[in-house]
């Protein structure tokens, strides 16, 4: 082809054959750009401001080895191996594909190729080609220039060496049975010997449009074929790295139509057969790196790809021989190490590890606690308010649409249960600690209308609101001191709801809500550690309270049990078998009358003479304790307990189980609640023994007969107790306020991935309101409750759906919709004409879900981890902790010590009558932590904790300080090396 005079040299725009495209062998192009200068195309560790394109953060890529076999008579290609992240070998006998393992290289393979790639190389940047034909009419072109190969390749062979690439490869693709049945009879993708012929190549063959891998990769996956093999009319080897401008899908080259970003040939004369396919795996095995991937992309030559390969070897671990089987394929490690430090900083993105913490380890050097946008003051009246209205107003819409998934539906289902048996269990609680003034109903209709309107309006509808212990405990003391002094109780507590809406008002008004920045992971811990066990606490009690109500019949004694029977009640003695060896009759006309010392009264029968159902039936009255004793009952109600509990623990961690596909997998941990519940439940009628059953309010009115709906303000109470009423009211206030924002804060941790922001001032005006509407109604406080909240997120979590092979599903974030709640609530509501169903529900198996709620919420917390560091030898500490790299054993022990004994600390107050002063306890930890700045080092708690917040400059400051700061930091970031930007060779700090 001629070039037109106008036309610029190398500009392949203007030459759509791609007769002069840029191609390179071991020269370098020329440019404007000074060799190894900033910005230099060529340096791999550096890219210009110039060289942004829309493919620079690499995207996910499917690498494929297609080998030529069949000996030199006739040579097919046939695809031997393929890598995502891992590596996936044919198994050529078994005719299966190997699972996914982390690849091994031989060190020679990678030596070899770094000195191949500059003696005879050839490189094709940015290479326009739509299709593979034009692609090898380029590359033939372009290696008739080049000293080493053009003359021995005379234009026979070239046709030769076209037409064999462009046959088409023999892809292993497990068939299904509907891919078997529509494809019954047909010939498998194999390629055949022929001349040129591109309509070969460029037809997809069934196989392919229906390969079920194609599902598993993620959206904007490219590929990477890889062409290796040995021809005997080939004299010296050929090396063709290929990288597309724009990826094309070439035909049936890959076996998923999907985009190719690179080709890479590796031919050869014959005897090395072994040397090529270890070749073609060096350079599969490269562009699975991520920062080669990134070099290959702008390489303009061999040696961009030398140094890309220099790169790759300086992370390179080399095992020693004899000290490892190299045959042994070792599996995908269960969190893969952070390799976001290796890659430029343009192409690091923030990835959560194996315990879904978004705050790498390897970031925690120099780490510096920053206040989220929800937390910065404005300094103006209701300024939090408004900016939480604001943040909050256009995610609304998308608060209910994002709640039509199938995932919800399980959510609501669990939720549902779970709010009802708190509300049951604290109703009755209430009942007993206000007189009736409070119970069950009034429970169930403050759960309805306060969390529906919480969920509606709040700025975190994930919230759930149930009563906790410390404000049960308050209206126990509250009660109690108004039956003392001869108090109208419920216009009393209406005054003392009054004074806490109004101070919570004044607390939003103020933005105090930022004071939350102090609550650090060590107050978390010990707040969401003591809410847990509670969780665990009662439900293991309830079912030792079953236990004692329902006796085992080791227990029951027998001769304390009788029976007192009406006259005319004649049995007869020795017939048939009951409890007692004996079965009573009705007296009939076959029947002799018995002779039995009844007088007037008719005396006392040993119960072994009757059985319990035909005493009642015949009038008798049964008395003594063993009387309700029902057989198995006990037992029965055990099993139901712990296989609730067992099978909820199992279903839900069934994901990641190598049984069934993915989808089911997924639908089955979705739903491992309400599995686990119908489970009990069928089991429980599959015994058909009296379990005790979930009992719902069946009548719409106040449990106290002398109350209404509608509480008056006074009462018989004198005017001066409405002020008065403010004294307790400002510790209610603090309860409110620490209990509402500690659950906020552990609800809006950065590891959660939450899109939409929260809203702590929004929640905090909203609780104020309820305040007001439930203290006008007589109806119990609800606040935030910790183990439903993270029981409700935990059902919502989202992860992958296309899940690269050999590696674990993804954490997206968690399903932030407001529907979930509003229908858990408005159920709740109408719980009362669901009576007739809940009632077939054990309580057991509630109990069964409560404990798994507790234990769930404990297995987050770094605490447990290092509770349990306690218990292992030091030889069998994990390695992925690694906090053990950073700080010494005995620190980690010291810091977990301190803890425990603040969380026994709370646990003995929580216990006792002080329960009331509980807010000021947890106060009492954000003093302790930083208490602990004395004994720990800033190095050592940024592991261990997070970094205290540093004092709240004033606003109109804070902005431009921050400002200053970031480009400060900017400018340090700059003047360090690209590979060591925040720490040293060694891990350490260089950064000041």
């Amino acid at each position: 082809a001629t070039m037109k005079p106008q036309e610029e040299p190398g500009d392949p725009d203007n030459d759509p054959a791609g007769a002069r495209i840029c191609c390179t062998q071991s020269r370098a192009p020329e440019g404007p750009l000074e060799p190894g200068g900033p910005g230099d195309p060529r340096d791999p560790g550096v890219p210009g401001p110039d060289q942004r394109g829309p493919h620079d953060p690499a995207s996910t890529l499917f690498i494929q080895l297609n080998e030529l076999l069949g000996g030199p008579h006739a040579p097919e290609w046939k695809e031997t191996a393929r890598w995502m992240r891992f590596e996936e070998k044919l198994e050529l006998g078994a005719a299966r594909w190997s699972s996914p393992h982390v690849p091994t290289l031989p060190l020679h393979s990678l030596l070899d190729l770094r000195r191949a790639l500059p003696a005879g190389g050839l490189v094709l940047p940015d290479c326009p080609a739509r299709d593979l034909p034009q692609l090898i009419g380029i590359w033939g072109r372009q290696v008739t220039g080049l000293p080493e190969l053009g003359p021995a390749l005379s234009s026979e062979l070239r046709d030769r060496l076209a037409a064999l690439l462009l046959q088409r490869p023999e892809h292993h693709i497990p068939a299904t049975w509907r891919r078997l049945v529509t494809q019954l009879g047909s010939r498998a993708c194999r390629g055949e010997t022929l001349p040129w012929a591109p309509k070969l190549i460029d037809q997809l063959s069934p196989r392919q449009r229906q390969n079920p891998l194609g599902q598993k990769l993620p959206p904007g996956t490219e590929a990477a074929v890889i062409l290796a093999g040995e021809l005997d009319f080939l004299e010296r080897p050929l090396m063709v790295f290929v990288c597309m401008r724009d990826p094309q899908v070439l035909g049936t080259l890959v076996e998923v139509p999907l985009p190719s970003r690179f080709v890479c040939i590796l031919l050869g004369p014959p005897g090395r057969l072994k040397g090529y396919h270890e070749l073609g795996r060096a350079v599969a095995v490269l562009l699975s790196d991520q920062l080669f991937q990134w070099s290959a992309r702008r390489a303009r030559g061999p040696q961009d790809l030398v140094a890309g390969i220099d790169a790759f070897l300086d992370d390179l671990t080399v095992l020693p021989p004899g000290k490892w089987d190299p045959t042994a394929r070792l599996p995908p490690p269960r969190c893969l190490p952070p390799d976001h430090r290796r890659l430029p900083p343009e192409l690091r993105e923030t990835k959560a590890p194996c315990n879904g913490k978004v705050s790498l380890a390897t970031d925690r050097r120099g780490h510096r606690a920053e206040p989220s946008e929800e937390l910065r003051r404005t300094g103006r009246l209701f300024g939090g308010l408004a900016q939480d209205v604001r943040r909050k107003a256009p995610w609304y819409p998308s608060d209910f649409l994002d709640g039509l998934d199938v995932q919800c539906f399980s959510a609501v289902l669990y939720i549902y249960l779970a709010t009802v048996t708190n509300a049951i269990t604290f109703g009755g609680m209430l009942s007993d600690a206000t007189g009736n003034f409070q119970g069950v109903l009034e429970s169930f209709l403050g759960t309805s209308v306060a969390g529906a309107t919480f969920c509606l309006f709040a700025g975190q509808p994930l919230t759930i609101l149930s009563s906790t212990g410390p404000i049960l405990v308050f209206e126990r003391l509250l009660f109690s001191f108004c039956r003392d002094h001869g108090l109208d109780y419920l216009p009393f507590r209406l005054w003392v709801g009054i004074w806490v809406a109004t101070f919570c008002l004044a607390l939003v008004a103020t933005e105090a809500s930022y004071l939350v920045r102090y609550f650090t992971r060590f107050t978390e811990e010990g707040f969401c550690a003591l809410i847990s066990l509670i969780f665990i606490y009662d439900a293991v009690r309830k079912m030792l309270s079953l236990a004692e109500l329902r006796p085992a019949a080791g227990r029951w004694l027998v001769g304390r049990s009788v029976i007192r029977c009406p006259p005319p009640s004649p049995v007869i003695k020795g017939v048939g078998r009951g409890l007692g060896g004996a079965s009573p009759l009705p007296r009939s006309s076959h029947s002799p009358q018995p002779s039995l010392p009844f007088g007037q009264e008719l005396g006392l029968i040993n119960v072994s003479l009757l059985l319990k159902p035909e005493c009642l039936e015949l009038g008798g009255r049964l008395l003594g304790p063993g009387c309700p004793y029902v057989p198995d009952v006990a037992f029965l109600s055990v099993l139901l307990f712990l296989s609730t509990f067992f099978s909820a623990m199992i279903l839900k961690h069934f994901k990641s189980s190598p049984f069934f596909p993915t989808t089911v997998r997924k639908a089955v941990s979705d739903f491992s609640i309400i599995l686990a519940i119908l489970l009990g439940c069928g089991l429980d009628a599959a015994f058909g023994l009296d379990t005790p059953k979930l009992i719902v309010p069946s009548e719409f009115k106040p449990t106290h007969p002398g109350r209404g709906w509608l509480v008056p303000l006074f009462g018989a109470n004198a005017w001066w107790l409405c002020p008065a009423a403010a004294l307790p009211a400002v510790l209610l206030a603090i309860l409110v306020f620490m209990d509402q924002q500690i659950t906020a804060v552990i609800l809006n941790r950065k590891e959660y991935r939450l899109q939409k922001g929260a809203g702590f001032h929004l929640d905090l005006f909203w609780v104020a309101m309820l305040m007001l509407l439930t203290s006008a109604m007589g109806l119990p406080w609800y606040v935030s409750a910790t183990v439903i909240s993270l029981a409700h997120m935990d059902s919502l979590k989202r992860e992958s759906s296309a899940c690269i092979p050999g590696e674990p599903a993804r954490f997206l974030g968690i399903r932030e919709q407001r529907l979930t709640g509003l229908l858990v609530f408005i159920l709740t509501g109408v719980s009362v004409f669901l009576a007739p169903i809940l009632k077939f529900i054990p309580m057991p198996v509630l109990y069964g879900i409560f404990l798994y709620m507790g234990v769930a919420a404990l297995g987050s917390l770094q605490l447990v981890e290092r509770v349990q560091l306690l218990l292992v030898p030091a030889k069998h500490q994990p390695d992925l902790l690694l906090l053990l790299h950073h700080v010494p054993l005995r620190r980690v022990h010291l810091f977990t010590g301190v803890q425990l004994l603040c969380l026994a600390g709370l646990w003995l107050l929580k216990a006792t009558a002080a329960a009331i002063v509980f807010p000021l306890m947890l106060l009492g930890l954000v003093g302790i932590r930083k208490a602990l700045e004395r004994v720990f080092s800033q190095q050592e708690l940024a592991w261990l904790d997070e970094p205290m917040p540093e004092p709240e400059p004033e606003p109109g400051r804070g902005r431009a300080r921050a400002k200053d700061e970031e480009e400060q930091g900017e400018e340090e970031e700059e003047e360090l090396p690209p590979r060591l930007e925040a720490g040293g060779p060694d891990g350490e700090d260089v950064s000041n």
